[in-house]
């Protein structure tokens, strides 16, 4: 099933095409953000059997959004921003950069198998330093306005509007170094044509395959841990805790049962899981609302949606198109304030995200929205 097909490009099909050819492949779906991507697409859905690919995975394992809603009128926004601008550069940290005395403590580095894996035990140092900051590219840490519609939105939040903090990243140096390990050794073991090397997979009852899957569900966590770092740092200035939080991961694989009782891997390389009932939000631009989503549990997407309004060009072509001047001129309009941010991030370089979401109301119903007021990136 391809969702939005008119938003999608041939070489993301393609791709997608590709893919479901795989030997171990046992169905997969196309987001309407779908856009062609390294193996997978972005936005592309697949089920395998007893296998996971780590290139369908992606670079950015466990890449993920937060959103934490505090009781504070969005006014706040207007008020202190001078303050929140100097909060968001003090707190946040993207691309190389990391902060010069790093967290001391947390949980994740207790976990078992930073000592039980060789290769994950080379990473911790690097986890360590690079913990609560952000990556460069699409990653953000932003203030906005949180605007409920749904009444019964299972957060406990009213029809009114809230002061939200968004953070979209993940899991660093470290899910980069885990995912070139294991598709390098997916790629020695697993033959393919040159179309399709970057699909190279690993059965999950072998030593690799099991490495790979303990690696990538560390990461996820630690890419989660990152974010609560962010929220904590900030939540501590505004002097208030948040009074709902929403969280939802991509680039990741996760063990399912299909609706006749099957196994499968299903991974999500720039999707959004949307089980029915699950919450998420799917972002839209520095100058675009997000959702607030609810999953419909739909079996054709595999229970599946877009995770954001997805690249409608490349960064190389968004860098040719665009001008600094129309971006900031776009921004003003908005009324959003910019720190750092490239070109190629531009607004003008996304879909629109109200098409994207027309093109899935048979995977989510909306609960709300957010909307970007001061952002931070690389």
């Amino acid at each position: 099933q391809v969702y939005g097909k008119k938003y999608i490009d041939n070489g993301a099909r393609q791709q997608m095409r590709t893919a479901m050819r795989l030997p171990i492949t046992v169905g997969g779906a196309l987001m309407p953000d779908g856009h062609k991507g390294y193996g997978l697409p972005i936005g592309g859905v697949l089920a395998t059997e007893n296998a996971v690919i780590p290139y369908g995975v992606g670079m950015d394992i466990g890449c993920r959004m937060c959103l934490s809603v505090f009781d504070i009128s969005p006014n706040f926004l207007r008020q202190e921003s001078y303050m929140l601008k100097e909060a968001l550069k003090e707190h946040t940290r993207f691309g190389e950069k990391s902060f010069s005395h790093p967290v001391s403590e947390d949980p994740i580095f207790d976990r078992k198998e930073f000592k039980e894996v060789a290769f994950i035990r080379k990473l911790k140092d690097k986890a360590y330093k690079q913990l609560g900051s952000s990556g460069s590219g699409n990653h953000f840490v932003e203030f906005g306005i949180v605007e409920i519609t749904e009444p019964n939105n299972g957060l406990g939040l009213h029809t009114k509007p809230y002061l939200g903090l968004l953070s979209h990243s993940g899991s660093r140096g470290f899910g980069a170094q885990v995912a070139q390990h294991y598709t390098k050794i997916a790629k020695q073991q697993c033959f393919l044509p040159r179309e399709a090397q970057h699909l190279a997979w690993l059965d999950l009852d072998t030593e690799a395959g099991m490495e790979y899957w303990i690696a990538m569900n560390l990461a996820g966590d630690y890419a989660s841990a990152c974010h609560h770092q962010i929220h904590k740092r900030l939540s501590n200035v505004l002097g208030r805790k948040p009074i709902a939080r929403v969280e939802n991961h991509h680039n990741f694989a996760w063990k399912e049962r299909l609706p006749n009782g099957k196994e499968v891997i299903i991974h999500r390389k720039g999707a959004t899981p949307a089980k029915k009932g699950e919450l998420g939000v799917i972002p839209g631009s520095m100058t675009a609302p997000g959702f607030i989503v609810r999953g419909k549990g739909n079996p054709e997407s595999f229970n599946s949606a877009a995770h954001g309004a997805g690249r409608a060009m490349s960064r190389t072509q968004a860098r040719k198109s665009f001008t600094n001047s129309a971006m900031r001129q776009e921004l003003k309009k908005h009324r959003v304030k910019l720190i750092g941010g490239a070109i190629d991030e531009s607004p003008f370089a996304y879909k629109d995200i109200h098409q994207v979401m027309a093109e899935q109301h048979s995977l989510v119903d909306v609960l709300g929205k957010f909307t970007p007021k001061i952002v931070r990136m690389h």
